[in-house]
């Protein structure tokens, strides 16, 4: 079966967006002190996954199926960026433990980078644009990308 130009684009989608939504919450984490709550790192290990397999879909066979894999993650991402934006909105209850994230500086001690960590609250949108958390822009983007995959995906499978 020879690529088509939709499955290359998919590809392409499905690599990159993943990749470009863990360096912006890596960017607003260590560039901008908006430390992840647990749910954000929840959405978090879904892209991981998505770039893994995006990658395998490059180079391994059946391509289609690494990439509708990715596609699959990211939408579980931005399905856990919609429960943690619901929170944050107060539409639902979300978990009760926060996150922490220790960050030892020079001549600080292990121990003292946990103890003077920031709480980090699930509850509580630390940034927003325009009413949109960051949770809330993981849904839109994620949830649009893995379709847009996965209509990329079908499409080629007529060509």
């Amino acid at each position: 079966m020879t690529e088509t130009s939709s499955l290359r684009l998919a590809q392409r989608i499905a690599l990159a967006v993943p990749a470009l939504l863990l360096a912006g919450a890596y960017i607003s984490q260590y560039g901008f002190d908006l430390f992840p709550c647990e749910m954000c790192w929840w959405q978090r290990y879904p892209h991981f996954a998505a770039v893994v397999l995006a990658l395998m879909g490059f180079f391994l066979a059946p391509k289609r199926l690494w990439v509708a894999l990715a596609a699959g993650a990211i939408l579980i991402s931005g399905l856990i960026g919609l429960f943690h934006a619901g929170v944050e909105y107060d539409w639902w209850e979300g978990v009760t433990s926060c996150a922490a994230m220790p960050q030892a500086g020079k001549g600080q001690s292990a121990l003292d980078a946990i103890m003077n960590a920031p709480i980090v609250r699930c509850d509580e949108a630390p940034w927003t644009f325009l009413g949109v958390s960051l949770a809330g822009f993981n849904f839109l983007i994620s949830t649009g990308a893995a379709l847009a995959i996965f209509n990329l995906l079908r499409k080629g499978e007529k060509a």
